[in-house]
């Protein structure tokens, strides 16, 4: 154990100014960790990777992620990391009044100070609906380590009599039919029940679809990070390789400044530009650059 302790001493890592220290603070980071049954080799000097969850049932983009979260602490363990779960605020389109964007900044506030004031070597944001990806990613930039942003992916096309509807996109319709005569209460009814079938964000080319190719353009996610549905086997396996990932980026110590560089946000807007994407990108991107530092303007979408 002394020796443990000894190499723990010299560990550059974050999490072992919290966990490896022989006092009593060490011994009350560890004792109370420890009352949620954890081993004491958790506390070796292994990265500890923090799951930052905007899981909540009044945001349905992201009521499935307590499942996604388990299978990330599933690579984080197979890598030899130590996973941690905590929440920060989520930002549900489909329900928060009178907008969301009124709130981004503050989740990434709540984001920030969680990461900077507690044991974290790496994270795995966990992003769904709109302005939760620009939050955390913000937030996390801020902060300035090993990061990998998770989507939760897009849900099932819905369908209606035969025919595909969009999220958001075909409700004008339909609400018009109703006004029109041309469509019964009842239809309408059915018609919201098929049009969000499965569990997801909304799986039209809006601000969360753009948002979750971003994350890819700017190389701070997974390939097939945007494009694997929510209810798809792969989207776990996903998430399982995340966990795996960022404890290997916190092994080389590759932070997020190293990633998203003047090229990476280059890249993104092009490939806003190639999707159609969501207009929201502009406003997002711009303020993730800030955090940043990196120079980028609306002169720079208007060149590429």
């Amino acid at each position: 154990m002394k020796e443990e302790f000894a190499a723990q001493e010299s560990n550059p890592l974050r999490s072992a100014g919290w966990f490896g220290g022989r006092d009593k603070g060490g011994f009350i980071h560890r004792s109370w960790m420890k009352n949620q049954g954890l081993p004491d080799h958790l506390f070796d000097g292994r990265p500890v990777i923090g799951i930052c969850n905007t899981w909540s049932e009044l945001t349905p983009c992201n009521a499935h992620f307590r499942i996604i979260a388990e299978r990330v602490k599933r690579g984080v363990y197979e890598a030899g990391g130590f996973p941690v779960e905590f929440p920060v605020m989520s930002l549900g389109e489909a329900l928060m009044r009178p907008t969301t964007m009124l709130f981004r900044n503050l989740v990434s506030m709540d984001v920030e100070e969680s990461i900077r004031a507690n044991p974290i070597d790496g994270v795995v944001l966990l992003v769904g609906c709109d302005k939760t990806t620009p939050a955390l990613l913000m937030g996390a930039a801020s902060c300035d380590l090993p990061t990998i942003a998770l989507s939760g992916g897009p849900m099932l096309n819905g369908r209606y009599k035969g025919e595909e509807i969009g999220s958001g996109t075909d409700v004008w319709k339909f609400s018009e039919a109703v006004r029109a005569g041309t469509m019964s209460m009842g239809e309408f009814l059915e018609a919201e029940s098929c049009m969000s079938r499965s569990a997801g964000h909304c799986m039209t080319m809006g601000t969360a679809s753009t948002m979750a190719s971003v994350v890819e353009a700017l190389g701070i996610g997974l390939t097939f990070n945007a494009a694997i549905p929510a209810v798809d086997s792969r989207r776990h396996v996903l998430a399982h390789m995340a966990g795996r990932r960022i404890v290997e980026m916190v092994r080389e110590d590759l932070r997020m400044s190293k990633v998203l560089t003047r090229k990476a946000f280059e890249n993104a807007v092009r490939v806003v530009g190639a999707i159609g994407g969501s207009t929201n990108a502009v406003i997002h991107l711009l303020a993730l650059a800030g955090r940043l530092g990196v120079p980028f303007t609306l002169e720079d979408w208007d060149r590429l």
